[in-house]
Parts: structure tokens; sequence; C-alpha cells
């Protein structure tokens, strides 16, 4: 009879578990696209809003990231090389756990991201008390998109970029590192990816 009652509280437990998982999920659909909307600047409207209008916007790859291209409407964007899915992509990002707040990425009130190759903030990373720069590269990051090895919202973020993009990718945390805590970055967390393509091979 224990055993019974432990394996009911078990599948309760499990179940509960799963629940609260499936809510995670569209809750934060619900705020990235409540943010984008309406605290963002510029506020952003979805591509498939905009008709023949150039209005800043955000597009979704597989409702689960969404990406702002700062200079959509450069003329001169579509001659540059563009992002597939056997490209060789070189990249300067930020990486920030994302809390539903502006990310100021300039100023006196910078927000840090929990890892950066920016050469722009280097000396803020190199300042604080504990770091350690062995292993940390400042130089742009190499990704083959071929591969397996980079987080799923950053590849579905790159795919279609161009070379010369100043993106911000907002992904939701089964985009990012799922359900587990990945160093600082707490479990089920969303993460947002602001990068420059640098260049496209």
């Amino acid at each position: 009879m224990k055993r019974l009652f432990a394996c009911l509280a078990l599948a309760g437990a499990l179940l509960a578990g799963c629940s609260d998982e499936e809510d995670v999920l569209p809750d934060q659909q619900k705020r990235m696209e409540s943010y984008l909307r309406s605290t963002h600047a510029p506020r952003l409207v979805h591509e498939q809003e905009i008709a023949d209008e150039q209005l800043p916007c955000y597009s979704t790859a597989g409702n689960t990231v969404y990406r702002y291209i700062a200079n959509r409407y450069d003329p001169e964007r579509p001659a540059r090389r563009e992002v597939g899915e056997r490209s060789s992509v070189r990249i300067t990002f930020r990486a920030y756990v994302f809390s539903f707040a502006n990310i100021i990425t300039s100023g006196q009130s910078v927000t840090m991201p929990y890892y950066t190759n920016d050469p722009l903030l280097r000396d803020a990373f190199l300042s604080l008390e504990g770091f350690n720069p062995a292993g940390w590269s400042f130089e742009p990051l190499a990704i083959e998109m071929g591969r397996g090895d980079i987080l799923k919202g950053l590849r579905l973020a790159l795919l279609g970029c161009r070379e010369g993009d100043e993106v911000e990718a907002y992904m939701t945390y089964n985009m990012a590192y799922g359900g587990d805590d990945f160093s600082v970055v707490p479990e089920q967390s969303p993460v947002a990816i602001f990068f420059t393509v640098d260049s496209v091979e």
C-alpha cells in the first residue's frame, strides 16, 4: 500500500512538472510579444502586419524566436551575402538572460551580458572582480551553420540574415538552454542575443 501511495505521489509530481513546463512556454511567448509591441524602443509590429510600409518590425521562427533586424530597410542590404543552412558566419554578440525589460547597450547604465565577445565591453569585463580572461575571446565568433553545436534559437535567428545586419534575437527557454541551469543562466530562462553579422561565406 505504501508503495502504491509513493507511486501515485511520484506520478503527481511528474504531472505537475509537465504542467509547469507547459505553462512556461506560452507565458514567455506572450510576454515577449507584449514587450516587442509595447516596451521595446522602437515599438515593433510583426512583419506580417507591415504590408508595403517600412515600419520597424520583428519576425518569428517556430513561434519561439523573435528577431528584429535594425537595418532591415537599408537599400544596400539585398546585395550582401545571406546566411544559409551551410554558411560559415562570424558574429560579434552580447548574450543576456532576458527579463522582459529593455536592455541598455550604451551609456552609464549598460546592461551587462552573461557572455560576450564584443570588444567594446572588454575593459568592463576585465575590471570585474574574479573575472578570468583565460579562455575568453573578444574576437568574432565563427559559426558553421551546418553543425549542431550552437543554440537552436541563435541558429534560427541567423538564417536569412545578411552580412552587416544588426540583430536582436529574443528566444524562449526551449530555444536556449531548456530546463537546465547553464552557468549563470537559471533553468527555463528566456535569452536575448544581440549580434552583428561580421561576415558570411
